[in-house]
């Protein structure tokens, strides 16, 4: 697999996670109380961190030769 390759799939899964991220904060708010809105909405906000640094890695990184 080239490193272009890489670089996609590991994208893609950031914005996965951003998707992940934003449903589950809407479920949380307008379905759950309690403290299992703060427990989801605590995954969601990792989700979204997590997300972040694999774009910055990405953007970061540059262009790949292949």
């Amino acid at each position: 697999m080239s490193q272009a390759m890489l670089h996609m799939y590991i994208s893609f899964a950031g914005m996965l996670l951003m998707f992940v991220s934003a449903a589950l904060a809407l479920f949380s708010r307008t379905k759950l109380r309690g403290i299992v809105q703060k427990v989801v909405l605590s995954f969601s906000f990792i989700c979204l961190v997590v997300s972040g640094l694999i774009v910055f890695y990405i953007v970061i990184g540059g262009p790949t030769s292949t």
